[in-house]
Parts: C-alpha cells; sequence; structure tokens
C-alpha cells in the first residue's frame, strides 16, 4: 500500500504561483503513473495532469501551458508548478498513485 501527503496549497493572487508536492510511503512502484487531479465546490473531480514513469506527461486543456507536473523517483516525490492562477483554478488537489492511491488533498485559493 502506498501512502501520498500532499502539501503546497495556499491563498494566492489571481496570476500567481503555487508548487504542489506530493510525498510517497510505502510499497511505492517507480514504475507507475502519477497523476494531480483536482475538486472545486459542487464540481466532480477532474484529471488535472499526469506523468509517467518515464517522464512523458499530459496535461488537462484548461491548465495546459501554465501547469508543470514532475516527479523526483527516487525521493518518492510528484510536485505540480502552477502559474498564471486564476479563480477557477480554486479546487482541493489531490495527488494519486496509479489511482489506487489518493492523498487527502491540499486547498488552492486563487482571489484577490
Amino acid at each position: 500500500q502506498v501512502q501520498l501527503v500532499e502539501s503546497g496549497g495556499g491563498l494566492v493572487q489571481p496570476g500567481g504561483s503555487l508548487r504542489l508536492s506530493c510525498a510517497a510511503s510505502g510499497s511505492f512502484f517507480s514504475g507507475n503513473v502519477m497523476e494531480w487531479y483536482r475538486q472545486a465546490p459542487g464540481k466532480q473531480r477532474e484529471l488535472v495532469a499526469t506523468i509517467t514513469s518515464g517522464g512523458s506527461t499530459n496535461y488537462a486543456a484548461s491548465v495546459k501551458g501554465r501547469f508543470t507536473i514532475s516527479r523526483d523517483n527516487a525521493k518518492k516525490m510528484v510536485y505540480l508548478q502552477m502559474t498564471g492562477l486564476k479563480p477557477e483554478d480554486t479546487a482541493v488537489y489531490y495527488c494519486s498513485y496509479g489511482r489506487t492511491s489518493w492523498g487527502q488533498g491540499t486547498q488552492v485559493t486563487v482571489s484577490s
């Protein structure tokens, strides 16, 4: 079993940046896909970004060009660098390990 803990969320003004981190522990396998999801109030959870073991990435259209996902397998860490933040990016952000393990989430609020 893999445990995930997200951090780095907070309140930021529109146009600002945040870097989310996800720390994995337990039976972590570096070959697994890691993903970031988000869920805004009253909305379904949506996939934001994906990174494979080889470093290939994919992004939701709404964040492409603004967000960057990365991973450090040796440290069992996954990151989400977010720039150009918009109010519509406000949500709880979750890290996922192979869609079998999930963290508790970290709140991101974009507001002036």
